[in-house]
Parts: C-alpha cells; structure tokens; sequence
C-alpha cells in the first residue's frame, strides 16, 4: 500500500511499472540498458481515489493523462531503475495530494470605499493632465 494522505491509499497492484530505455544523453549505457520506467495508474477506474479527488486529478494531469483516463508518468532522471521508480511513484503521490486539497471558494468582495475614491482621484489626476495638454483656440483680434 502506498499512502497518499491520511484518507487515501493506493494499493501497489494498481500501479503498472514498465522499464524502457532513457532517451538523451548517457553513451553507451543509454543504449544497452533499460533503466526509465513508465509508471501507468488508471485513475479512471481506482477504486481508490474518491470522485472529486480523481476529477481534480484529471485536470492536473493533463496531457499525462489518456483518452481512457490513464495516468501515464515517465522518470528517467537517474541512472538506475530503483532511483527512477521511485521518482515516478513520488511523483504520482504529489499529483494526488495536490488533487487531494480541495480549492478554497472564492467569495465576492466589495472594493473598499477608498480604494473607489483613489481609483476616481487617479481618473480625475489624468483627466486633468491631459485638459491641460489640449491646444488653447486662439481668439482673433477684435
């Protein structure tokens, strides 16, 4: 079981690890030895993740995430495959966690009555300046 919060658990069959070989730099090594991992989570259809946790997840994801609401994570930062499942597993516990908080609700506010009465003194200041830059309409001789 990998805990993700004090409320959600991810059991490790769910979680789908397959090694590839890294992309970029590393000679030889790169070439020879599959070290990345390919991390798959169906998020879609865990039985662990509550519904709002995994709607916001989705969001998160992005484009990790599939047509089928599988969540696709690549590590391939380090050299060996121990460093870089568990970079992946990491990285798919902070997605959750992150989906986990629910978004604070925005409640509307008012500007203040001096906040108003700035914003119309800077109107007014600017209105003013540009008055005074206006040309004067020259009076013939009477």
């Amino acid at each position: 079981m990998i805990h993700v919060t004090r409320t959600i658990a991810i059991d490790e069959g769910e979680i789908e690890l397959d090694f590839i070989r890294g992309s970029g730099p590393g000679g030889q090594n790169v070439n020879k030895v599959a070290t990345a991992v390919q991390l798959r989570f169906d998020a879609a259809n865990s039985p662990s993740l509550p519904d709002d946790v995994r709607q916001r997840l989705i969001r998160l994801a992005g484009k990790r995430m599939t047509e089928d609401g599988v969540l696709i994570i690549e590590a391939q930062r380090f050299r060996t495959q121990e460093r870089n499942r568990e970079d992946a597993i990491d990285r798919l516990v902070e997605l959750i966690q992150r989906a986990a908080k629910k978004p604070r609700v925005r409640r509307k506010t008012k500007p203040t009555a001096a906040s108003q009465r700035r914003r119309l003194e800077t109107k007014h200041r600017h209105s003013e300046k540009k008055r005074r830059r206006r040309s004067v309409p020259h009076r013939e001789d009477y």
